[in-house]
């Protein structure tokens, strides 16, 4: 998404703008979680207990905005952080 946002000429074949409009229209939905004093402190205290990257941390954080499930590629498939199940989307 990142990529495709960014630089779609990245993408084999080259991303077409209304295709990525189409892509951010689908993901309207999701709640965003703001980044605050607060999210920032629990990120360090995500790599302080379990040792990951802060950016990653970041992305556990968020857990307070309610999730029930983190998908990443980076972080552990099948972990828990605080309870909330980590799953692969590319597996």
């Amino acid at each position: 998404m990142e990529n495709a946002g960014l630089r779609p000429e990245k993408l084999k074949p080259a991303a077409k703008p209304e295709d990525v409009m189409a892509l951010v229209d689908t993901l309207g939905p999701i709640k965003l979680v703001p980044i605050d004093g607060d999210v920032v402190l629990r990120a360090v205290q995500v790599r302080a207990q379990y040792g990951v990257h802060f950016y990653d941390g970041m992305i556990v954080a968020a857990e307070r905005g309610g999730c029930q499930k983190i998908w990443s590629e980076d972080l552990n498939a099948g972990q828990k952080y605080f309870g909330i199940a980590v799953e692969n989307p590319f597996v």
